[in-house]
């Protein structure tokens, strides 16, 4: 009837077969399996009819049985030796999607709400599809049941008013089941790996950070040193137009005093050049304060070169700071680099240990199938 789901159906209806315990074997082997599927399994809660409460630790098959001697449809799940859903589908039930990957239906013989979420959306729409289906089989069959028994007993065909199963049904609720369970995960490299990754991270933005403000340092001297280089410049020509002039200063008092020696030869006498002399005194004097204070000039402008020495040695160690931290981000780069390239080689040993373990499931389905079948064959045996 559902041929493409009979092969994968029948190897989950064997290992719940297998699970089930003995008070239900003997209604499963009357039973063929139809469709199965892996969900978390969720019940309302009895008290409140608002919450869900987790009937399964982790994620279990979830199997459609159909008992042909009866013409009746089962859900039925087991968890461990205990069946945590066991519900009969009739033709009032309804299958509500109440977000992508949960969805939920009331059972009003078992006075519940049954939930179920999924780990993906599609594998949650071809649930819903197949009882969908399975819904109208069984209103099919109970239609055709009804027929065969007013057929065998005329009498009773009496009109009486149908009493809804669904009359005593808590609401449904609109809420999200849990997350889609995440199996074969072992991460601890894996965040050992990131955490690393972050911290070398964060180095490097403490260091491109401490990287930025050398360099502003290192502008701001730049230009500290600009200023002070041009303005030794401008004193270094004004020192040299002033020695310049210091020297025309002393020719001309030289020839001056030579002019005052001349003159006093050929007079004979210091009185008749004694005006003379006097201004030239003056002269004199007015010649040696312009040289004092050009050499109390030229002695600022040698300490004010000293003070451009230290700037330029602290410019020298700024760049020596900034190499450091460039190799310092350089190494951290190089971390960097390694850390991925690691996570990388662990992804993918992850990646072939899932596809090992998957390997092996297949191979435990195949050995399975193998002794259920001996299984059968063994109990054909004994009754025989």
């Amino acid at each position: 009837m559902f041929p493409l789901h009979r092969e994968r159906c029948c190897r989950h209806a064997l290992l719940l077969l297998s699970s089930l315990p003995a008070w239900c074997l003997f209604h499963h082997v009357l039973e063929q399996p139809i469709f199965s599927a892996r969900a978390h399994v969720f019940q309302i809660d009895p008290a409140t009819k608002r919450n869900w409460l987790p009937a399964s630790k982790h994620a279990v098959t979830v199997s459609f049985f159909y008992d042909a001697s009866r013409s009746v449809y089962r859900i039925i799940s087991v968890g461990g030796t205990k069946a945590i859903i066991n519900s009969t589908i009739t033709p009032n039930m309804t299958f509500t999607k109440t977000s992508q990957k949960f969805g939920q239906w009331a059972d009003s013989r078992a006075n519940t709400v049954y939930g179920l979420g999924f780990s993906t959306e599609q594998q949650l729409q071809q649930f819903a599809e197949q009882f969908k289906e399975v819904k109208e089989a069984a209103r099919l069959a109970r239609e055709k049941s009804q027929e065969r028994f007013e057929l065998a007993n005329p009498a009773l065909n009496i009109a009486a008013p149908e009493l809804s199963e669904d009359r005593h049904s808590p609401p449904l609720l609109t809420v999200n089941g849990p997350g889609e369970e995440k199996l074969f995960r072992s991460k601890s490299a894996e965040v050992e790996l990131t955490a690393e990754k972050e911290r070398v991270k964060k180095m490097l933005s403490e260091g491109s950070m401490c990287e930025i403000n050398l360099e502003a340092e290192l502008f701001t001297l730049q230009d500290s040193n600009a200023k002070l280089v041009a303005a030794l410049q401008e004193a270094n020509s004004s020192v040299e137009q002033w020695k310049k002039q210091l020297a025309e200063y002393q020719e001309e008092t030289d020839r001056l005093r030579d002019q005052v020696a001349e003159l006093e030869s050929q007079l004979g006498h210091p009185a008749a050049g004694q005006t003379g002399r006097e201004e030239l005194s003056q002269s004199l004097e007015k010649l040696e304060a312009q040289l004092r204070d050009k050499d109390q000039e030229i002695h600022n402008l040698q300490s004010k070169k000293t003070d451009v020495g230290e700037l330029e040695k602290e410019r020298e160690e700024a760049m020596q700071r900034l190499q450091d931290v460039e190799r310092r981000n350089t190494e951290l780069e190089d971390q960097v680099q390694s850390a991925e390239k690691t996570l990388a080689s662990s992804r993918e040993d992850q990646k072939q240990a899932e596809v090992e373990v998957r390997r092996i499931i297949e191979v435990l389905d195949v050995k399975i199938c193998d002794l259920n079948d001996l299984r059968q064959s063994l109990a054909k045996l004994i009754d025989k």
